[in-house]
């Protein structure tokens, strides 16, 4: 216990919502307190309104039948009173609805802004660590969650202000319903308590077990090719199923303490009207209490019954929104991991590309992806790497691309932009236009010089509607080679010193690769290309190879020279020529069947 008897833990507790509240409206505080003088305006005329009930009961309706007539001045200001009441609260009905929303909406577009900021400002190496889905679900689902309490909160301010009032008013109208009142709305509140801190643990699991079933049902629609391929639509929808399930059994458990909680709040006022009923017809008895104070009474405690439900559905959502706030924090608050382009140097005149002692290791591994590595590549030379699968030849394509800062050494580069083209290239749902200039500013002139260079102007020319025909989702109306050039297209617009090829001609035929080759050596005399290739061709084409195996450079040199003194290098680049005819021979070029159509 604490020195003023507060329990620690529900000191900690209350402190933590005032807190969240606190962050939310600090955002956009002046439509949210414009709100809230919309509540009190309302929660003021309700309370007029039950007292203007009671002065036509007694000025109005008991005269009229105890006399048999009333006088006109005395209707016309009952209507007036009842009327201009209830034109005053309904305004207060529609400011307080407006900014409610406004405010919480202009809250949550803040926060998916800054989600969506931090998430373009972080490197690859973060976005290597979190699932896709996951992150989505924070920049949508969690931020519009996070605000989802702020609605409510106005009209919850107006009912703790008409319990206080009400409380002073009906004190001053009759000791004994005082008494009723000082009893019932604390209960009321503290079971509105109760049963918040009920259900915040099963809302807070709920919303992680909701981004978890976000992040497998991105991950699933991402590879639905795949799943189909092997036929594991069964074995996706029941592990689907399961994420599904454990979202669902924590809402159902809130679910059912909502519902105890609803009777509740049906039961105790009805009980409490019947309490009044009997105590203000022994007060009438007595001349206690006149018939339009106890009507104006009991028409108080019916109007307050909706707001008292109010404070339940405030802090129903709470737990929640601090769930959902939670996640949404701690993506936007996570430092900002190392930019990699901070740790790039100007190279040597006439160098391309220097690296002096990098090595760099994945997070969570226990040997480094790259060691020690020394090189020097010089400017608008093409330079091929070659390797076995995972010898680290993409990891280095990453680190003088810039999207990977190493993790020892340092890299130097010539001045100027950097273009990476990634053997899976990814189109937007756009046109050929838009996926080309990818928000840069280039005509349209610019763009076919692009394309040409890319082997891709013939092609797109034959397109329905040439550059602004749209290719889809991912580019999906395309082959694989036509997105690749595409994608390569983008690369070359933007005239870059630093060229990095990562398997791009992968889908791409021999002439056709060829072509783009050739294009590239005379259109790009001041860029120097670094490819990662694995066709004999392919490499036959560049100035040097660069030969990596386990992570470091165990050879460079031109083609011939490696073919000649690297026996390693020569039994990878003859597996690679027959593993190439090997399949050429079974699934010839141009032939029907999907294999046949991608090569083609």
């Amino acid at each position: 216990m604490t020195p003023d008897g507060v329990a620690a833990p529900e000191r900690g507790h209350f402190r933590r919502n005032v807190g969240f509240i606190a962050s939310l409206v600090r955002v956009h505080p002046k439509p949210f307190f414009i709100a809230v003088g919309g509540a009190a305006l309302f929660a003021i005329c309700t309370i007029a309104s039950s007292f203007a009930i009671g002065w036509v009961i007694d000025h109005v309706i008991l005269p009229r039948f105890e006399d048999g007539h009333v006088a006109i001045g005395t209707v016309i200001a009952g209507m007036a009173m009842v009327i201009g009441i209830g034109i005053v609260r309904a305004i207060g009905v529609v400011v307080r609805r407006s900014y409610a929303g406004i405010v919480q909406w202009r809250v949550a577009q803040t926060y998916t802004n800054e989600v969506v900021g931090r998430f373009v400002r972080q490197p690859l190496s973060w976005h290597a660590r979190r699932p896709d889905g996951d992150l989505v679900q924070r920049a949508g689902v969690d931020s519009e969650g996070s605000v989802a309490v702020l609605g409510p909160i106005p009209f919850a301010t107006s009912t703790v202000i008409m319990i206080f009032v009400s409380t002073i008013w009906l004190f001053s109208i009759d000791i004994a319903l005082g008494v009723v009142a000082i009893v019932l709305f604390p209960t009321l509140i503290m079971t509105n308590v109760v049963y918040e801190r009920a259900v915040s643990a099963h809302y807070t699991r709920a919303q992680d077990h909701l981004g978890e079933f976000s992040a497998g049902v991105h991950e699933s629609f991402e590879g639905v090719q795949l799943v189909k391929s092997y036929g594991a639509e069964e074995r996706e929808t029941d592990r689907l199923s399961g994420l599904a399930e454990r979202v669902r059994s924590e809402r159902l458990k809130a679910i059912r303490i909502r519902s105890w909680f609803e009777g509740l709040l049906d039961v105790v006022p009805s009980l409490a009207n019947i309490l009044l009923v009997v105590i203000g017809a022994a007060r009438i008895r007595s001349n206690d209490l006149s018939v339009g104070e106890f009507s104006s009474a009991i028409f108080l405690f019916t109007l307050l019954v909706l707001p008292l439900r109010l404070i339940g559905y405030a802090l129903s959502e709470l737990p929640r929104s601090i769930a959902a706030w939670t996640r949404v924090r701690t993506v936007a608050e996570e430092p900002l991991d190392a930019d990699p382009a901070d740790s790039i140097d100007a190279a040597s005149p006439g160098v391309g590309v220097e690296l002096h002692g990098v090595s760099y290791m994945h997070v969570g591994e226990e040997f480094p992806a790259l060691e020690s590595i020394d090189l020097v590549v010089p400017a608008g030379s093409v330079t091929a790497l070659v390797g076995p699968t995972g010898s680290g030849k993409s990891t280095l394509a990453l680190l003088v691309a810039g999207l990977l800062a190493p993790t020892e050494g340092r890299v130097r580069l010539a001045p100027g932009k950097r273009s990476v083209v990634f053997q899976e290239a990814f189109l937007l749902g756009g046109s050929v236009a838009d996926n080309v200039r990818m928000g840069g500013e280039f005509s349209d002139g610019e763009l076919w010089a692009a394309l040409e260079m890319a082997a891709a102007s013939d092609f797109v020319r034959n397109l329905p509607n040439g550059l602004d025909t749209v290719v889809g989702e991912r580019g999906v109306s395309l082959s694989g080679g036509q997105r690749q050039r595409v994608a390569l297209a983008r690369a070359l617009v933007r005239a870059p010193s630093l060229l990095v090829l990562d398997d791009t001609t992968s889908a791409l035929d021999p002439a056709t690769e060829s072509t783009v080759l050739s294009n590239l050596r005379h259109g790009l005399t001041e860029t120097s290309v670094l490819l990662i290739a694995s066709r004999p061709s392919t490499i036959a084409l560049a100035d040097d190879v660069i030969y990596v195996a386990g992570g470091r450079v165990a050879a460079h040199g031109t083609h011939p020279e490696l073919m000649a003194s690297v026996p390693d290098y020569r039994e990878l680049v003859e597996a690679f020529e027959s593993d190439r005819s090997e399949f050429m021979e079974a699934v010839p070029f141009g032939s029907a069947g999907p294999l046949g159509e991608v090569l083609s």
